[in-house]
C-alpha cells in the first residue's frame, strides 16, 4: 500500500510542479509521477544534508514540490538540448 501511496503523492506533486513551472513541458502521466517522486527524494536528501530533517524523516509537501520543480527544470534543459 505504501508504494501506491507514493505513486499517488508523486503524481500530485509532479502535476503541481508542472502547473507552477512556466512554459510547456512534455511528458505524460508516468513522467509526471517520476518527477514528483524524484523531487520528493531530492528534497529529503537536501533537507537532511542541511539539517532540516533527521535521518529517516521525509520532506514535507511544499519541499517535495520545490524538489520536483528543480527536477522539472533539469528535465526541461535536457529535452530542450535534444530538440535543438
Amino acid at each position: 500500500m505504501s508504494w501506491l501511496w507514493t505513486l499517488i503523492i508523486g503524481l500530485i506533486v509532479g502535476a503541481i510542479a508542472k502547473w507552477v513551472m512556466p512554459g510547456r513541458q512534455d511528458g505524460g502521466i508516468i513522467v509526471t509521477m517520476i518527477l514528483g517522486i524524484v523531487g520528493a527524494f531530492i528534497a529529503t536528501w537536501i533537507g537532511q544534508a542541511v539539517g532540516w530533517y533527521r535521518a529517516g524523516e521525509g520532506a514535507g509537501f511544499i519541499a517535495s514540490i520545490i524538489g520536483a520543480l528543480i527536477i522539472l527544470w533539469i528535465y526541461g534543459m535536457i529535452t530542450r538540448k535534444r530538440e535543438a
